[in-house]
């Protein structure tokens, strides 16, 4: 079966978030919101639920249960059961909710960088104090975890705001490297959050890992957050879940609702259950699309934008480019200006990434062709 991810959807005029930033002359390339319709299994189930023409308060059916459960077994052989899943609107209100739970006054939060920055300003959000451990980038264009600087970090904190896949690196952490951090963890009594909402968009053959299933160890010690949001494009209808193991954290956890954190929409459930359920040929489509999205960019990063480093990212559809040998104050506010591109700052995701952008190319080619060239003409005015 073929799927079209190719025709460019008018979005100007919709309410869409990523297209009411900016004026209609500037191309968005910014918040992590594909433009690649939904599959076309989800639209048809909320056909459905829509034509029931009853859209009260809603819960998970079983079979929305058994969808994920299903899932979860399928891709990365995790055994997890129905009782273990609590459903959010969310992932930001479920690393938060997780934050005002366990961590006391005074216990840091820890945390790697550069970083999203809804995580980077989540320990604020409870007057606790953060740790930024910065990734070591080596030879190969790999980020790595410098896990001295992490263990030393971790000393008395409460929690790691992990993110699996990496937001904006696009790194996928190897089994390897995810055991060391999470031993790290389980060695300083440290609660483990791990937002994994980009995890079905692996690169180049690889596999995300949850960290929660290393180990029952881990498990025990670990909150996770995934969501259909990313993958199937479906962030609008505000649905995620939470995989607590450990049956007196799960408990602690979801009375830190605090009367925040509502239930979840009765087409956020129904797209979640056609996403597990319905959409695998999709999604193997999707992302052998934006894998070669990603080696589009990176060749005309090498060919086209001289000035412009680009690593290639090992999942997710977020390129971050530096920018430094470029010489701007703002390479930012540089690209908005002359090239009419609305690109995420830098600065967002690390106090020293004044010299980043972040350009999400989750887009059909022609729309991001479009973007390549608006940069690429705006630095051949410097």
């Amino acid at each position: 079966m073929s799927f079209d991810f190719d025709t460019i959807h008018p979005r100007l005029g919709t309410g869409s978030t990523k297209w009411s930033r900016y004026p209609e002359d500037v191309l968005p390339m910014w918040i992590a919101d594909m433009d690649i319709a939904a599959p076309p299994a989800i639209l048809k189930a909320l056909h459905a639920r829509l034509d029931q023409q009853m859209l009260g308060y809603s819960v998970a059916r079983p079979e929305v249960r058994e969808a994920i459960i299903h899932d979860l077994w399928d891709k990365y052989a995790w055994r997890v059961q129905p009782d273990e899943l609590l459903f959010l609107p969310g992932v930001e209100p479920g690393f938060n909710m997780a934050l005002h739970a366990f961590v006391q006054p005074g216990q840091s939060v820890v945390l790697q960088t550069p970083n999203y920055a809804p995580l980077r300003h989540a320990a604020g959000n409870w007057n606790l104090p953060k740790i930024e451990v910065p990734f070591e980038l080596n030879d190969q264009g790999e980020y790595l975890t410098p896990l001295p600087a992490l263990r030393q970090a971790l000393k008395g904190a409460g929690a790691l705001l992990l993110s699996n896949p990496h937001n904006p690196l696009g790194k996928v952490f190897p089994r390897e490297e995810l055991l060391a951090v999470a031993n790290a963890c389980l060695d300083q009594g440290t609660l483990i959050i791990s937002d994994e909402i980009h995890a079905e968009l692996c690169f180049d053959g690889r596999r995300h890992i949850p960290i929660a299933s290393l180990s029952a160890e881990i498990a025990r010690r670990t909150i996770t957050l995934m969501s259909a949001s990313k993958a199937y494009n479906v962030a609008g209808l505000k649905t995620c879940f939470a995989i607590v193991q450990d049956p007196l954290i799960r408990e602690r956890f979801n009375k830190a609702r605090c009367g925040m954190v509502d239930s979840v929409s009765p087409l956020g459930l129904e797209a979640t259950w056609a996403a597990y359920s319905q959409c695998d040929e999709w999604l193997k489509a999707l992302v052998a699309y934006l894998q070669d999205n990603r080696d589009y960019l990176l060749d005309a990063v090498q060919k086209r934008l001289p000035g412009v480093v680009m690593h290639a990212p090992q999942g997710t559809y977020l390129a971050w480019l530096d920018c430094s040998a470029l010489g701007l104050d703002d390479p930012q506010r540089f690209f908005l200006e002359q090239a009419k591109v609305g690109l995420s700052a830098g600065v967002e995701f690390g106090d020293d990434s004044q010299q980043f952008v972040r350009l999400n190319f989750g887009c059909p080619r022609a729309l991001l062709e479009e973007g390549i060239s608006r940069l690429e003409h705006a630095l051949k005015t410097l």
